[in-house]
């Protein structure tokens, strides 16, 4: 039954027990308005009677010694006893009637107190009835309410998917349009300029995917700080993947000499209009045009898990070869050991080829000849974010002390830092 039939029937409900409370109280309002019973009207000479005749007697008389004494005292006795019996019948009489108004009284007393608890037993299910068709109505209300807000939502839900894959493609469009106009800009010949506008619109794609995804140039270039102070005397430093170009920017904020290859050739384009040495091809193919020895430091943020095992272990080989002693190498990527790191970041990127352990990517580079191999973890989760300690108040000391432990270990699994960064030197 739906909330409507439910509520119609309550209404049908709540007006039977109101017209039944009703003729109720018309009957008990009949009742009230009734007279008491009127006093029998043989009461008055009645009374009138017994009292009479609950005078004194009168003085008796009679004749000779013995014979009128008893006459005298028959004669005394008599009129006693006749004015006694005439008084007891009266009086008799009189209780009767009594009795009898007495008994009217009690019978209207008891029809009135009968209707008077039918009154009252009724009183209850009229409000009861009212109160639940009062609550139906409000539930109905709330709920017709609800429904009309969920359609709206709905409503506005698929408006809204709508505008954003709207708004995902104006970027992506936006992107490609930019990445077209570089290259005629460059002013190459024509057949370059042809080759070179395909592949720079073949990844405005993805580079329209960085910059809604990643974050903003401001946002990610003050990440970048801190990792530029590590390759402070170590010019120059090769940026491999350099995407949009921030390290680059930063390193050169610091006049720390640095060049970069990029693979995307929209995102390689976007870097040289900036004035940045940026080239477009193959990691690995850069590396190896590299002079042994020749580069202080080689730096990688969000690459190695792009790529496939053997192109990793090759580029980790190249890397060592091209660093002169002491340079540095510093690969930032996921860290699968946070379930929200894997979930979220990477597997939101459909280019990413497997996530990398950190004990996997030490070991690498320890293999490929690097020492002093480390990891540090980075981009800390919101402790708003992560499973907030129980309080202890009222639980037993160790029982406390083990459950916060265990949510601990739940925010180290669950909530840990979204990536890290390896750090070995040559």
């Amino acid at each position: 039954m739906s909330a409507r039939e439910d509520l119609l029937a309550l209404e049908a409900r709540l007006r039977e027990e109101e017209a039944a409370y009703a003729r109720l109280l018309s009957t008990l309002d009949a009742l009230a308005a009734r007279p008491a019973a009127e006093p029998s009207p043989e009461r008055g000479p009645l009374l009138e009677k017994a009292a009479a005749l609950h005078g004194p007697p009168s003085a008796p008389s009679g004749r000779g010694p013995v014979g009128a004494f008893r006459k005298k005292a028959f004669d005394a006795v008599a009129p006693a006893l006749h004015r006694q019996a005439e008084w007891n019948a009266a009086l008799v009489q009189l209780l009767t009637e009594a009795l009898k108004e007495h008994a009217a009284d009690r019978a209207q007393g008891r029809e009135l107190l009968s209707t008077l608890v039918q009154y009252l037993q009724k009183v209850l299910p009229v409000v009861d009835a009212r109160d639940r068709l009062a609550t139906a109505a409000a539930t109905t209300r709330a709920e017709l309410i609800l429904e009309a807000f969920d359609r709206r939502l709905e409503t506005l839900g698929r408006r809204t998917l709508g505008l954003l894959a709207l708004r995902d493609r104006l970027e992506s469009v936006s992107e490609e349009v930019r990445a077209v106009r570089g290259v005629l800009a460059a002013g190459a010949p024509p057949p370059v300029v042809a080759e070179a506008a395909v592949r720079a619109a073949q990844g405005s794609a993805y580079t329209a995917f960085e910059n809604h995804y990643r974050g903003d140039r401001g946002e990610i270039r003050e990440r970048l700080l801190a990792y530029a102070e590590l390759f402070v005397g170590l010019s120059p430093v090769a940026d491999l993947g350099c995407g949009r170009g921030e390290f680059l920017e930063v390193l050169r904020e610091r006049e720390i000499s640095a060049l970069g290859v990029e693979s995307n050739a929209n995102a390689a384009q976007g870097c040289r209009q900036l004035g940045l040495d940026v080239v477009e091809g193959d990691l690995v193919a850069f590396l190896r045009e590299r002079a042994e020895a020749s580069l202080g430091g080689v730096f990688a943020a969000q690459v190695a898990e792009h790529l496939p095992p053997p192109i990793l272990q090759s580029l980790l080989g190249e890397a060592h070869r091209v660093l002169r002693p002491g340079g540095l190498l510093l690969l930032e990527t996921v860290n699968p050991r946070s379930v929200t790191g894997l979930l979220e970041v990477f597997n939101r990127d459909l280019t990413h080829e497997r996530p990398l352990h950190p004990d996997t990517l030490c070991f690498l580079a320890a293999a490929a000849g690097f020492s002093d191999v480390r990891v540090e973890m980075k981009s800390e989760v919101e402790a708003t974010s992560r499973l907030q300690p129980v309080p202890t108040e009222g639980l037993p000391e160790r029982a406390a002390a083990t459950l916060n432990e265990n949510v601990e270990r739940l925010n180290a699994l669950l909530y840990g830092p979204l990536e890290y960064a390896l750090l070995a030197r040559r």
